[in-house]
């Protein structure tokens, strides 16, 4: 079987290696700015449900009929545009800020100072500029050995030069080490790319959640894929 071996572009060298402490304050700023990334997208989405639309129109007309002033519908309607948009960042700086205070508060702790879990970083031109972590996973099935994959993250800059795709192989290839059976992990139905590049790499959809009563509100669900090693 193939080892799945990070890489490096001769366009714009990288490479993989493990986390230290001192990347710390980078790892966080690619993460947040990864993260944060999705609220543009979230807003448009919400903005295209009919309960939104009927939301925006509605109210506004309502407000012109019973007080006469297109003035104050104006206002209104420009009012619920931005508590759309703050609505709309608001899960994802609360997982940013959950992330922080969990696993992602002591990443030595832990990733590395855990058995059957890692966490990587993607260093080009001296600088950290992608992320990814792996643990074992808690709800494996009886007589399964599985590792989550977690915080897959690239800067923005440095997309497309196959950064994600060689973390993924990363995690990968450390699964098959160390005797886990399959990968899995979660991405949103928001984060098209992110799916294009798993399904590509041979993960395969197992289930589709809703994290909170909130993504459920927007439609914004999250699919389970899981790759499995040909020997398990």
């Amino acid at each position: 079987m193939p080892r799945f071996e990070a890489q490096k572009s001769p366009m714009a060298p990288y490479h993989i290696r493990h986390y230290q402490d001192s990347d710390y304050e980078s790892v966080v700023d690619v993460f947040t700015k990864g993260m944060e990334e999705h609220i543009p997208a979230t807003f448009r989405h919400m903005l295209m449900l009919p309960r939104t639309l009927l939301l925006l129109l509605g109210v506004p007309l309502t407000l012109v009929l019973v007080s006469g002033s297109w003035l104050l519908a104006v206002v209104c309607f420009f009012f619920l545009l931005l508590l759309l948009r703050l609505l709309a960042g608001q899960p994802w700086k609360q997982y940013v800020a959950k992330c922080l205070q969990t696993d992602m508060v002591d990443i030595t702790k832990s990733y590395l100072n855990v058995h059957g879990a890692c966490f990587w970083v993607a260093e080009s031109g001296g600088q950290v500029v992608g992320m990814v972590a792996a643990q074992p996973d808690k709800d494996s099935p009886l007589g399964g050995k599985q590792l989550q994959l977690f915080r897959l993250s690239v800067s923005s800059q440095h997309r497309g030069q196959g950064i994600a795709k060689a973390l993924v192989r990363t995690v990968l290839q450390f699964a098959r080490d160390q005797g886990y059976s399959d990968v899995v992990l979660g991405t949103s139905t928001l984060q098209q790319s992110a799916m294009t590049l798993y399904l590509g790499m041979g993960f395969q959809k197992t289930g589709e959640y809703f994290i909170s009563m909130f993504w459920r509100l927007v439609g914004i669900s999250t699919f389970e894929l899981k790759y499995s090693f040909p020997s398990a």
